[in-house]
């Protein structure tokens, strides 16, 4: 999995330009940290002489242009983090992840150099690029949603060389972000807590005689207490830095004092999930069977290239288009096929749906422009239609207003045909009308524009899903392409 971190780099106070970028610099570039230099590779700049190189297109940029930023808010370089899972990849691999990442994202535009560094148990890289292009006519400047635009490339990169993503990163404006704990799922070591709840619960299994035969059990488990402020009674265990509060607020119901108390003195019984949970050793009670989600299946099929769907994805191309399936799946929290095909469903069903709302729309929109037409016309002829009637319908007066008279005819035959027994509203109430419809309209191809896009891309991914996973093939399959 890869994680990353983002940062725009401004004027450090109280140093110049020059001193920031090289402070900034010289800690990536770290000797004991890059194996002497060898885990460091720049693209159209020398990684020593960077923070020189960077200062200089700077200069440039203003001569060139004539613009300059103020000083606090001129961004030198960026600077990007990429976090890998030990043992998928070693340091060189991260450091090609790292540069291909980098030349993805600045497309070739911006000078840059990525190091891998060895210093830290986990794997991880970092990408330095000058905000000032190449050209020295144009800077990066954040966008709106910047940090999740370079994660999501991250995670297609690595998508595509068969490494794991965080497969559901919280954003902070939806609350607090997901810490390590917390997304590694199931197969995450027990915290202190936990180990201190399993160790309680088998000690109180043994049925001690008193209290101090219960202190007795905890420390023969490895638990060490002390009596705090309040007479509070807390436990810790070898690893562990800080006591934890014997108490219901931090290790929750029926795990206070009192509590323990009671199951000790008969007042009260252990409870029986809590005493079939106790396992030897202070290990985490066995839990139902792990689900195996859709996203974890086709990562797992991606790596291990079973089948002959894999050998046709095992290109290039093919691997990007699953990979960005995987990314759409993930971000959409499509975890179950079954979730999948009612959502491909529900938006194709969407899409035509909105798809006969538009024939509607502008079927009512060509009979209102009709029948105003039908109206402007009939208002114009008929003066002219009732002086024909006042001259005995004469052969001279029509010769004479032909065209008019069978525009008048025409309309009133329209006009009968689009009412079909109706009211004529009045020109102003068709007016409105027209009004409303056009801004219907413009809304209804705003969403089956989006509704489109949507379509294609899940149906696409649909097709990729199910091609990888072998559900394709057949008569079900022509039915589906049909």
């Amino acid at each position: 999995m890869a994680t990353t971190y983002y940062k725009s780099r401004n004027i450090t106070k109280g140093k110049t330009k020059l001193q920031t970028m090289k402070d900034g610099f010289d800690y990536g570039q770290n000797p004991l940290k890059t194996r002497n230099g060898e885990l460091i590779k720049s693209y159209m700049c020398d990684h020593e002489t960077a923070y020189a190189e960077f200062a200089l297109s700077k200069a440039q940029y203003k001569a060139i242009t004539g613009r300059e930023q103020k000083k606090d808010k001129d961004v030198l370089y960026y600077h990007k983090r990429q976090a890998f899972l030990p043992g998928e990849i070693d340091h060189d691999g991260a450091l090609e992840i790292g540069y291909e990442t980098a030349m993805r994202w600045t497309k070739g535009k911006h000078a840059f150099f990525v190091v891998s560094h060895i210093d830290r148990p986990h794997l991880h890289v970092h990408i330095y690029y000058n905000s000032t292009t190449l050209d020295c006519t144009r800077k990066f400047r954040d966008f709106l949603g910047s940090a999740r635009a370079f994660r999501r490339l991250s995670d297609r990169i690595c998508l595509e060389h068969n490494l794991s993503v965080v497969t559901d990163p919280k954003l902070h404006s939806k609350g607090q972000y997901k810490h390590y704990g917390q997304w590694i799922g199931p197969d995450k070591p027990p915290a202190f807590q936990e180990r201190l709840k399993v160790a309680i619960d088998a000690c109180l299994a043994e049925h001690p005689k008193d209290f101090d035969a219960f202190l007795a059990a905890m420390a023969a488990a490895g638990y060490e207490h002390k009596y705090g402020r309040g007479g509070v009674l807390s436990f810790k265990t070898d690893g562990q830095k800080n006591y934890t509060r014997l108490r219901a607020s931090t290790l929750g119901d029926g795990y206070s004092q009192d509590d323990i108390l009671a199951i000790i003195e008969g007042r009260a019984a252990l409870p029986a999930s809590r005493g079939q949970a106790v396992h030897a050793g202070g290990t985490l009670p066995a839990g139902s069977p792990r689900k195996v989600n859709l996203i974890i299946d086709i990562q797992e099929r991606m790596r291990a290239g079973k089948g002959p769907a894999y050998q046709q994805w095992a290109k290039i191309y093919n691997l990007k288009m699953m990979a960005a399936a995987l990314q759409y799946l993930q971000e959409n929290d499509l975890l179950e096929y079954a979730q999948l095909e009612k959502q491909a469903a529900r938006t194709v069903d969407r899409f035509h749906e909105l798809a006969g709302q538009i024939q509607k729309t502008e079927a009512a929109i060509k009979r209102n422009g009709e029948l105003r037409s039908a109206v402007v016309d009939y208002a114009r002829t008929r003066p002219v239609f009732e002086e024909y009637k006042a001259k005995k319908y004469s052969s001279k007066y029509l010769a004479e207003h032909e065209a008019d008279i069978a525009a008048y005819r025409a309309a009133q035959s329209a006009m009968r045909e689009l009412l079909d027994g109706e009211r004529l509203p009045k020109m102003d109430a068709l007016k409105a009308e027209a009004g409303r419809l056009t801004a219907e309209k413009k809304s209804l191809y705003s969403q089956y524009r989006a509704a489109q896009k949507e379509m294609r891309e899940i149906v696409a991914v649909k097709g990729n899903v199910d091609h990888l996973l072998g559900l394709t093939g057949g008569r079900k399959n022509k039915e589906q392409e049909r």
